[in-house]
């Protein structure tokens, strides 16, 4: 579960997924499966979460890493290139950001 805490000092990243009401429960199908056989197995993987808006028009994904490095060696990965260029045809484009936490509250 991820944790939101000013003191964590791993990498956190947020994934906006653009979509439409006929593709979006295909993209989490896509995205739960990726996280169930591949993500969360990669090294430095911490955790994540997977949300939906109520128009079904996006997605959002939050995951936490050890490491920088550790994200980008599974978005290298031949297996985790595959299962994007699928994932792409059921959005309008993704974007992953890295962000640092600031605060919670």
């Amino acid at each position: 579960m991820p944790k939101i805490a000013k003191e964590f000092h791993g990498q956190t990243v947020i994934t906006t997924f653009e979509t439409t009401p006929a593709l979006a429960f295909d993209l989490m199908d896509a995205l739960q499966t990726a996280y169930d056989e591949c993500i969360s197995k990669q090294p430095g993987f911490i955790a994540a979460g997977l949300h939906i808006n109520d128009a079904r028009t996006r997605v959002c994904n939050y995951s936490q890493w050890e490491k920088r490095e550790d994200y980008q060696a599974m978005l290298r990965s031949a297996e985790m290139r595959d299962r994007n260029r699928h994932i792409n045809t059921l959005c309008k484009g993704f974007e992953p950001v890295m962000y640092e936490i600031i605060a919670s509250y």
